[in-house]
């Protein structure tokens, strides 16, 4: 029944992650990266949809790059909050 319902954000964190991190000069492990997912996503609110054709169908143009815009920010956020992190550690 519920494999069926997805947050729209993940897909979209994913993509961005996988843009931003491709030019990483240090390999960073899986663990790492689902840690930045799971903070970007945390940083944005819950869009729960059945079929993301639907939900974008209904989106303008606008919402479409307001999305992406939000996206963006908390993949910054994640990044700086994990690297602030880290260096604490340190």
């Amino acid at each position: 029944m519920l494999s069926s319902i997805s947050n729209y954000y993940e897909r979209l964190v994913l993509e961005r992650l996988h843009e931003v991190l491709k030019f990483e000069q240090t390999p960073l492990d899986d663990e790492y990266i689902d840690d930045l997912a799971c903070v970007a996503l945390n940083y944005l609110p819950t869009r729960y949809i059945r079929h993301s054709v639907d939900f974008t169908s209904h989106l303008s143009d606008s919402e479409l790059k307001n999305l992406h815009l939000e996206v963006a920010d908390a993949v910054s956020f994640a990044m700086a909050t994990m690297q602030r992190r880290t260096a604490e550690r340190e």
